[in-house]
């Protein structure tokens, strides 16, 4: 069984076009996240799939390796699959999806988020979550959120806040949720052929098409935060935690 990470990143965005090279601390987002990726123990290759030439160059200037893949995909889980195709990964590897606008990635993180598919073979997919500390993220809809149940696996994930905290009573612990993923390879082609489902299509989060068809996701919940540049602003803030 291989662990393969495929860093997504294409260079059209609403927000921010070209974001992946953008410049942060003098070299290209999409290197930063490449370079971290590959400090990681846990996975034995590292590829980012993209549809642009400029990108897959930049890549290779830091000696990596990156696939040219469809212009045409609705989201990353599309090109993450067609990339696994492309390399020809088994039925039972693990593909973990690295977000190609996360430089400051914690290699640790990787395996901790991989941990779970390793211990229970009957878990499809995996993902993490941070505790939130900031008052003022639990009511930005950029920042998802996310309810686990007992044994760890998702209930819910929001852009709103949730759970609702009804006073008195003690507040619970709000989780907001990365966006990194592993997937067995099987399960991930199963995934890309769902058609997308209403929950997903009324909060714009693809990873609700799993809930809503019953597969199970296990959130392993760490203590390093990962975050995602969105916005010129977000790098601006993310060239400053760098330095």
């Amino acid at each position: 069984m291989k662990i393969v990470a495929v860093i997504p990143a294409r260079y059209e965005s609403t927000r921010f076009p070209g974001k992946p090279l953008a410049l942060i601390a003098g070299k290209p987002m999409i290197q930063h996240v490449y370079l971290r990726a590959k400090e990681s123990k846990v996975l034995e290759k590292v590829v980012v799939a993209t549809d642009d030439l400029r990108i897959k160059e930049a890549v290779e200037a830091v000696g990596g390796e990156a696939l040219l893949t469809s212009k045409d995909h609705t989201c990353g889980t599309e090109r993450i699959a067609e990339a696994a195709e492309l390399l020809r990964l088994a039925e039972d590897d693990i593909v973990v999806n690295i977000q190609g606008d996360q430089p400051l990635l914690k290699p640790a993180l990787v395996e901790e988020l991989v941990r779970p598919l390793l211990l229970q073979t009957e878990v499809p997919m995996a993902t993490v979550a941070v505790p939130i500390s900031r008052e003022e993220e639990k009511h930005d809809p950029n920042r998802v959120k996310v309810v686990l149940n007992k044994e760890g696996r998702a209930l819910y994930f929001s852009r709103s806040l949730i759970p609702y905290h009804r006073p008195p009573g003690e507040s619970p612990l709000y989780l907001r949720h990365l966006g990194l993923y592993a997937y067995r390879r099987d399960f991930l082609d199963t995934f890309v052929r769902l058609a997308p489902g209403i929950l997903e299509k009324a909060e714009k989060l693809e990873q609700l098409r799993a809930l809503e068809y019953g597969y199970p996701i296990v959130v392993t919940i760490t203590k390093y935060d990962c975050p995602e540049v969105d916005t010129p602003e977000d790098l601006k803030k993310v060239e400053e935690m760098l330095k």
